[in-house]
């Protein structure tokens, strides 16, 4: 039995194409992130959409849209399968009747990174990988750390040095080499890229590996999934690298190819960022193709501290085919927003979650949402890990 139909990467940007059983991080040809492509026609010959859903829980029941090939290289620590709440007390105060949250904070480590890291340690173990490395703004470092030490791998993590005290303890305790840099996550980019670079350590860093997306885009599929196989209206969610985003919106392109959804409406996108560091806002309301670097980016929101993603392109490109838009939100209203998530659902959201709150009260000034759309806002993680 076949546990991975997949067949190949793919560039997103030229389309040349690499094999994935090589370690590959992004295409040298054009510097555009590699994507995993599946036999999807197979798929949907040979599998029933429910008998997943018989699976035990995690987000690996979904292998064979997953990148790993033989299931003892799997690297589980319980990630996926996360809830998905009506929140009916902050739909009622906003006039809306279909309002969700996608709460990731249950992820293993605390936050949606889990998902992406599982997926791509994973492959990193199968490729025979011995030695990580992440540039990281807090959570992805702890996720990394936790995934490494599970596999036996070296991992080394750069962070710069106002990371929340939550994220560096909990990468050192699983036993992970911390670096501090003076400077943000761009600066540890850089560093890191180095390092990997000089002494060949794989670099894990957002879209510069094929698989972190890969992970994410089960997001995409458990929606699906929850709505019993159709896709809400409105995502609204918070974006720094965008693994997350440009993953889900991979999901439902294969969801449609294999035919499991029960119409072809998809949703459209809301990339959230903060007014401090707003590259992907700004690109997209002057129609650029790519984002500029941001300048002095300073948030209350760590993991949207990102001045410029790697897959910026991907990123417009995919809100844009949505017919969704982007919004930023100061660090005022997130902390409304999280006050009052709490306070009416009893969701304590990382500042990143909360953000969507904030951007979902500027679209309704806007009469950008109707009051009976199906709205799902993601909550990254936990508010727990920003106590300091």
């Amino acid at each position: 039995m076949i546990f991975s139909y997949i067949t190949n990467l793919q560039c997103s940007g030229c389309s040349r194409e690499y094999s994935h059983r090589e370690v590959h991080t992004f295409c040298p040809d054009c510097n555009s992130p590699l994507l995993s492509i599946y036999d999807l026609e197979s798929v949907r010959r040979q599998m029933d959409r429910y008998e997943i859903s018989r699976r035990p829980k995690g987000m690996w029941r979904w292998h064979e849209v997953l990148p790993v090939m033989d299931p003892e290289n799997i690297v589980f620590l319980g990630e996926g399968d996360t809830a998905l709440l009506q929140v009916p007390n902050l739909g009622m105060e906003l006039g809306l009747t279909n309002l969700f949250v996608k709460d990731e904070s249950s992820n293993p480590t605390g936050s949606f990174k889990a998902r992406g890291l599982a997926a791509a340690v994973s492959k990193a173990k199968e490729l025979g990988v011995e030695r990580v490395i992440i540039p990281t703004a807090g959570n992805a470092g702890g996720a990394m750390a936790a995934y490494a030490a599970r596999a036996n791998l070296q991992a080394v993590i750069y962070m710069p040095g106002d990371t929340p005290r939550a994220n560096i303890e909990e990468s050192r305790m699983a036993g992970a080499e911390v670096i501090l840099v003076d400077g943000l996550i761009s600066d540890a980019a850089g560093m890191a890229g180095e390092k990997a670079r000089a002494e060949g350590w794989f670099d894990l860093s957002t879209f510069k590996e094929p698989y972190r997306a890969e992970g994410k885009k089960i997001m995409g599929y458990e929606l699906a999934e929850a709505f019993e196989w159709n896709l809400p209206d409105v995502i609204i969610y918070p974006t720094g690298g965008g693994t997350g985003l440009v993953g889900m919106w991979k999901a439902f392109a294969e969801l449609e190819e294999l035919g499991w959804l029960r119409n072809t409406k998809r949703p459209r996108m809301v990339a959230v960022q903060a007014e401090g560091c707003a590259p992907v806002i700004k690109a997209f309301n002057e129609g650029a193709e790519f984002c500029d670097f941001w300048t002095d980016a300073h948030t209350i929101a760590s993991g949207l501290r990102v001045p410029k993603s790697f897959a910026d392109a991907l990123i417009l490109k995919d809100l844009r085919v949505s017919n969704g838009t982007a919004v930023a939100v100061s660090d005022e209203s997130i902390l409304e927003a999280q006050r009052r998530l709490g306070r009416l659902e009893g969701i304590f959201a990382a500042p990143e979650g909360a953000a969507t709150v904030a951007a979902l009260w500027q679209l309704l000034e806007q009469k950008w949402i109707a009051p009976e759309e199906r709205v799902v806002l993601f909550n990254t993680g936990s508010g727990l890990k920003y106590l300091d």
